[in-house]
């Protein structure tokens, strides 16, 4: 890959590196278009889990290149968003799991990266922020949505109107990321929990995210009917009767997401 964007295999998990040090790992248009390659490319690659982290210890992605976006008309920024919305759709809708590993700074777009995450783990000196109104702009990746779902409302615009930011403590307290790592133990966590997930049928996982994201905003009896939906696709996969077979026969499971 290029500079913009570092992969690193591990099996079936990858970690993708921002390797962007030198601007905060922020969202060049370079990087957004790599990044969406790499994307739409998991599902094809049947990646069971992607850590996503930024390279260095002071910045994960401090959002949008604002360097970059001061030289930009006004179509450009337009178009710019269209496909930063639509990537990080596609990071939901994909069979892949994606993992954020916090290892500094999040700011605007790059809150708005982790938010579209499946899951997030952060370092203790991490610090989250969707700080666009102080730049007269709102969060335009999502972050408006991502943010009120994931937290509630009243806690979202707490920090969507202040534009303030949150070390990794508050972070885990108000519900933003799901784990603080150790310090200096960021990325082996984040693929240990990778690897654990990596671990499970892969169809399963796919199918329980989906029913997740798709059932969240749902009446119940509708969220229990896309339930049913996604458990139906299990239920003629090889991998349920591997999953069957290894627990009678009291061994570790070989799933092969067939």
């Amino acid at each position: 890959m290029s500079e913009e964007l570092r992969v690193d295999a591990h099996g079936a998990v990858e970690v993708w590196t921002i390797d962007g040090e030198a601007r905060r790992n922020s969202i060049s248009q370079a990087m957004l278009a790599q990044f969406e390659a790499l994307v739409d490319g998991a599902s094809a690659k049947r990646l069971r889990a992607v850590v996503l982290t930024g390279a260095g210890d002071k910045a994960f992605c401090a959002g949008a290149d604002l360097k970059e976006r001061a030289g930009m008309a006004e179509p450009e920024v337009r178009g710019f968003l269209d496909k930063l919305r639509q990537t990080l759709r596609d990071i939901e809708r994909s069979n892949t799991i994606f993992i954020a590993a916090l290892n500094g700074a999040a700011f605007g777009g790059g809150t708005e990266l982790a938010l579209a995450c499946d899951l997030r783990i952060a370092a203790p000196g991490a610090e989250l922020g969707l700080t666009e109104v102080k730049l007269g702009i709102i969060p335009g990746g999502g972050g408006t949505v991502r943010l009120a779902r994931l937290i509630g409302p009243g806690r979202a615009k707490d920090l969507i109107l202040t534009g303030r930011k949150v070390k990794s403590a508050e972070a885990l307290a108000l519900g933003v990321v799901n784990r603080i790592a150790p310090e200096g133990a960021l990325l082996g966590e984040a693929l240990a929990w990778a690897n654990e997930i990596a671990d499970n049928a892969p169809i399963a996982v796919a199918a329980a995210k989906a029913a997740i994201n798709e059932g969240f905003d749902l009446p119940l009896d509708d969220a229990l009917a896309c339930e049913q939906r996604h458990y139906a696709k299990t239920l003629p996969t090889k991998d349920r009767l591997e999953g069957l077979a290894a627990f009678r026969e009291k061994r570790k499971p070989v799933y092969r997401g067939e």
